[in-house]
């Protein structure tokens, strides 16, 4: 689903490698051509990427590449810091997994990459998809879309990276604790739904804007108050 919306975002799939856990997809991995029925997209993925015919595994396919989007095993350990070093200058690596990401922040530090996010909130850079799913479902809801597309999430994305401030290495994306960004984002997707024709019901900008703000700040009010009435426990501290 990532390298989908990547690649209907404007990358050139041809530029892409992707990795499974027994290497690199190219149209001569025999386990997958022997199965393409069963793993349709993972085939299509083989025909549609890795334009040089490049072989091997992540070492191989890290080597002078710009960008690692690695959502897999927890680390430590995954993404090896001699592999990342072996990317191009001013490299980005989004280390994506849970609860440990692939490599650790010092680790790529070291192997000299740029740009650096995990999936957690105690690191920089968080990339979460708690980020996109509340603001999308808003504003798929708003309008009554009869379905989200490929379009709405990316109008969600850019309307993400437009809310993100002033950047910086450690300041790609905003965070949880900046909610008006969710409004935002329902807003975009309304609106690419209305364009899409897919809205059951049609709502101005501002109508758009003001109803998401108005149900989310309320769930927030909410939910506060629950809280300080202990309705809703505070989470544990670890030991």
């Amino acid at each position: 689903a990532c390298m989908r919306l990547i690649f209907a975002a404007g990358a050139d799939p041809r530029k892409a490698f992707v990795v499974d856990s027994k290497g690199i997809l190219h149209p001569a991995r025999e386990d997958i051509s022997r199965r393409k029925a069963e793993f349709v997209d993972k085939w299509r993925l083989c025909n549609a990427t890795n334009g040089e015919g490049r072989i091997g595994g992540i070492a191989e396919a890290l080597n002078g590449t710009d960008v690692c989007i690695a959502l897999s095993t927890p680390g430590p350990g995954t993404l090896k810091v001699e592999w990342v070093d072996k990317m191009a200058e001013d490299s980005i690596v989004f280390a994506c997994a849970n609860p440990v990401p692939e490599m650790w922040p010092w680790e790529a530090q070291e192997a000299g990459v740029r740009v650096f996010a995990t999936g957690r909130s105690d690191f920089p850079n968080q990339v979460n998809n708690s980020l996109g799913f509340p603001g999308i479902f808003r504003g798929t809801l708003d309008v009554r879309a009869s379905t989200i597309t490929d379009e709405m999430c990316i109008a969600a994305a850019a309307a993400l990276a437009n809310a993100a401030g002033e950047l910086d290495r450690q300041h790609i994306l905003p965070t949880m604790d900046n909610w008006d960004v969710f409004p935002q984002e329902a807003l975009a997707v309304a609106m690419m739904a209305q364009q899409q024709g897919l809205a059951r019901l049609e709502r101005t900008e501002e109508e758009i804007y003001r109803h998401a703000t108005d149900i989310i700040a309320r769930s927030r009010d909410l939910t506060r108050w629950m809280m300080e009435k202990g309705f809703i426990a505070e989470a544990p501290v670890g030991q």
